[in-house]
């Protein structure tokens, strides 16, 4: 499990396809604390470590979740966004998050509002757009954000200058993909009353 903060980015060094996956080694000031098996959120994207060489690591994305996030669009020298799990004693600084990607959404606007940043995005499923609230919570590339506003599709999130310069959102273009992973408890909301909306079958 994560919260949304993140720790440190982390950059591309090398790339390599093994079948349908890819391998990635990353390039980290926190690999020295790590070890092989630890759950690590990449751009929000739940990967585990499977190898340490020096101040590298190597992480696996296989087909299904290279298809669901942006880890597909990777390429060497691009930076990404790094969370280690929280403690069981941690604080939860920013949301639950699972690390298990929803889907991916492209930036449509940014705007300099002179000491912070107004980014919306549209999501690629209107189908989900019930799950984005207003000043609720949402995770752009793992970073845990407020929803500002909502228009359709297309939501916005305010970014502050500390956020801006510690993670990879001073990177992203308009037309860039992110990751999004909705809050876990608007999911279990929605699933449970679609199950009770449903008409129950005679038996």
């Amino acid at each position: 499990m994560f919260t949304g903060i993140i720790e440190q980015t982390g950059r591309v060094v090398e790339i390599t396809l093994e079948g349908t996956n890819k391998n990635f080694w990353i390039e980290s000031a926190l690999t020295k604390e790590l070890k092989v098996d630890q759950s690590i959120a990449h751009n929000g994207v739940c990967l585990t470590v499977v190898e340490i060489a020096n101040d590298t690591y190597k992480v696996t994305a296989i087909q299904e979740t290279l298809q669901r996030s942006n880890l597909k669009f990777l390429n060497k020298n691009d930076l990404v966004n790094i969370e280690r799990c929280t403690p069981a004693n941690g604080r939860y600084d920013g949301h639950i998050v699972q690390g298990h990607v929803d889907e991916t959404a492209c930036c449509k606007s940014i705007e300099n509002k002179n000491g912070s940043w107004i980014f919306t995005f549209q999501i690629e499923d209107k189908k989900n757009c019930h799950l984005i609230v207003h000043k609720g919570s949402i995770c752009v590339d793992g970073i845990s954000l407020t929803v500002a506003s909502i228009v359709d599709d297309e939501f916005s999130v305010a970014i502050i200058p500390y956020t801006f310069e510690h993670t990879n959102m001073k990177h992203i273009d308009v037309l860039t993909i992110v990751n999004i992973e909705f809050d876990i408890i608007g999911k279990y909301i929605s699933k449970i009353m679609q199950t009770y909306s449903q008409p129950k079958q005679n038996v």
